[in-house]
């Protein structure tokens, strides 16, 4: 359950617990800033008219190129070798 909850997933797009936490917390806080300036945009409409298609085409893009290099990482790398006892009792 643990490694289901905390590993796998980090694993799986090539990084750490600890640099997948900074990566979904950098996506977090710039679409947070995006939406309030969504928000923003909406009660004022000539403000920020561009606020939220700039931040979800950027986004998008970060989010494409870092997919990329994670497939990329893990063809480069060989297949992990599955641990085996000795022998067996």
């Amino acid at each position: 359950m643990f490694k289901a909850l905390f590993v796998e997933h980090p694993r799986a797009v090539n990084e750490s617990y600890g640099e997948h936490w900074i990566v979904a917390n950098s996506f977090g806080l710039k679409m947070i800033v995006a939406g309030l300036g969504t928000m923003l945009h909406g009660f004022v409409p000539g403000l920020l008219t561009h606020a939220g298609s700039d931040a979800i085409r950027k986004l998008h893009g970060e989010m494409t190129r870092r997919q990329a290099a994670a497939i990329n990482a893990q063809h480069d790398r060989p297949a992990p070798k599955r641990w085996q006892p000795e022998y067996e009792i």
